[in-house]
């Protein structure tokens, strides 16, 4: 068995979660301005994931929802983990972002697990806190190494791919270290490096 992890905002998905969500509810400035910072490795990642999501408190559920589920996927995403997945590859999904997307494109594109942050809401609203599995700089490749012992997988049988700082982490547990249209900090760690927003470039390199 091999294992293949991927990041989801702006690597399985076109662009950042947060982002659109912030874009919907009107404060698409705030949160960039923090999603930036926090990507390039100038924020700490808890403290950049709870600022951005208290900007989004108020903002219904539905809305959230919605948002999430419209989000575009990354040329490339279906036919990467299907060509993966017959090739031995168990595919799951690591997020800094939220299940209301990570769990919907998980069935969509048939992989076998997604693990993510869930936005907290009072009564259909969103309350502004976060909380979950993927809320800090190291949970990444702390979640990776717990799935290769579980699943038996070694570090020469495991690919991850990401594109920014929180998914640094992982690197130290994988042969294969990809950095997808990445930004320089992860680059400077990376073993593979595609430039061109198309993740079937991946199986170039395996």
């Amino acid at each position: 068995m091999k294992l293949a992890v991927f990041d989801f905002d702006s690597t399985l998905m076109d662009g950042e979660t947060i982002d659109e969500l912030a874009t919907f509810y009107g404060v698409s400035n705030e949160v960039r301005n923090i999603t930036i910072l926090a990507m390039r490795g100038e924020l700490d990642f808890y403290e950049s994931l709870k600022s951005r999501v208290a900007l989004l408190k108020g903002m219904k559920e539905s809305d959230a929802i919605m948002v999430c589920e419209s989000l575009k996927l990354i040329k490339g995403a279906r036919e990467i983990v299907t060509e993966l997945k017959k090739r031995d590859y168990r595919v799951v999904c690591f997020s800094g972002g939220f299940k209301f997307a990570t769990s919907h494109f998980r069935d969509i594109l048939g992989l076998d697990a997604d693990f993510s942050n869930i936005l907290h809401t009072k009564v259909g609203i969103l309350s502004g806190e976060v909380g979950g599995e993927m809320m800090f700089s190291d949970s990444k490749g702390k979640m990776l190494l717990t799935l290769q012992k579980l699943l038996k997988v070694s570090k020469e049988d495991t690919i991850v791919v990401g594109d920014g700082a929180n998914d640094l982490s992982m690197f130290a547990f994988a042969s294969k270290k990809v950095a997808f249209c990445a930004k320089e900090i992860l680059q400077k760690e990376a073993n593979i490096i595609i430039n061109n927003k198309d993740l079937r470039e991946i199986l170039n390199y395996i």
